[in-house]
């Protein structure tokens, strides 16, 4: 039976460790700092065994998966590259930029060391061990970047660890993968957080601001409440790319603001136009490098208990809402209730439930 080592055991290494208990025969050892979530692992079967000693719990590793943030990722291979190992092990990461940690793998001195990287491109507005599921997985794109050491028999291992995830594996070098998850995952979450500092700049002079900015403002800030000591890390590992998308950017902004200027109508709604058709094209209902949600639009009407009921019919049918927000209800009216999902299964089930009690139901497309 292979040992397999998870370091760290947050959301992803979590997520990871719950996957491979319920479909692989392994001892897995469980790393991590905190002793809190080393007994929560323990206590809910996560993990086999655990270890706040990286070295103690590598020395028996056939397989290494490195689920701690980039920087620490980074040094824990420069420990493993140091050790007198007694046998060969297969390291593999989950870090979202690959830069760093690949320019370390492909230096390793150490024999008994093979490196294919990789990224489980799903996650989560929760962070924690608490937050972990083995499903996390399913339907996302897990990204490998194998050093030039690896073959093709080491990539195939990691894919059979990480099979039962339900993943769609792509291989990339380190280079594409950091521009396209630069482009699609870390600058979105910057231009994110800057919107958030301006409406804050803002609220000085309109103190009724943040009731306004309760509607769609949330939605599209929402990825602004991940965890900002873990994007601090992911700027600054990949600080070459996100210079690059700021003067990219910041050129965006200035030819716009010249069309608005010049009253250039017809150039800003061909520019409106031309972002709608290039983002209605994108593939619906599938994980991205941005955790999203499955929302479900329901039509209400005005009147006592109208959202409760609806509500309770969904909790009946045993099915968890993670947001919910009212888009328009006005006095006698019809209005229109979001509910978002965390899956996408679980948001289809509900639309059946909701449309068998005679609910218009609508899922954007």
């Amino acid at each position: 039976m292979e040992t397999v080592v998870i370091a760290g055991l947050g959301l992803i290494g979590g997520s990871l460790a719950r996957n491979i208990q319920l479909h692989k025969r392994v001892h897995l050892i469980g790393v991590d700092q905190r002793q809190s979530t080393l007994e929560y692992a323990l206590q809910h079967s996560i993990i086999d065994e655990a270890s706040s000693s990286f070295r103690e719990a590598a020395s028996k590793a056939d397989i290494i998966l490195l689920a701690a943030p980039v920087s620490i990722s980074v040094e824990l291979l420069d420990e493993l590259d140091h050790m007198d190992l007694k046998k060969e092990v297969l390291v593999s990461d989950v870090s979202s930029v690959k830069g760093p940690i690949f320019r370390k793998a492909a230096s390793l001195s150490s024999g008994k060391v093979t490196f294919v990287g990789g990224h489980p491109m799903a996650g989560s507005h929760k962070h924690g061990i608490e937050a972990s599921k083995a499903h996390l997985f399913e339907n996302a794109i897990y990204v490998l970047t194998p050093v030039q050491q690896a073959n093709e028999s080491d990539i195939e291992r990691v894919k059979n660890l990480l099979d039962g995830t339900k993943s769609t594996f792509v291989t990339l070098t380190a280079e594409e993968h950091d521009e396209m998850t630069g482009v699609v995952s870390h600058f979105p979450h910057l231009i994110a957080s800057a919107l958030v500092q301006q409406a804050k700049k803002w609220e000085t002079k309109h103190s009724f601001l943040p009731k306004l900015a309760a509607g769609g403002f949330r939605d599209i800030t929402r990825i602004a409440s991940s965890n900002p000591g873990m994007w601090q890390d992911i700027f600054f590992q990949n600080k070459e790319k996100m210079a690059v998308l700021l003067d990219d950017w910041i050129q965006e902004m200035q030819d716009f603001r010249k069309l608005l200027l010049e009253d250039q109508e017809k150039a800003i709604l061909g520019y409106l136009e031309e972002a709608k058709q290039y983002r209605d094209g994108l593939e619906p209902r599938k994980k991205g490098a941005i955790p999203g949600y499955h929302d479900l639009y329901v039509d209400i009407t005005d009147q006592p208990g109208a959202m409760q009921k609806v509500l309770t019919i969904v909790a009946d049918a045993g099915l968890s809402i993670v947001n919910i927000q009212i888009l328009e209800l006005r006095e006698g009216l019809t209005g229109v209730l979001r509910l978002s999902f965390s899956e996408q299964k679980i948001q289809l089930k509900a639309k059946g439930v909701l449309e068998v009690f005679g609910y218009e139901v609508k899922i954007e497309e």
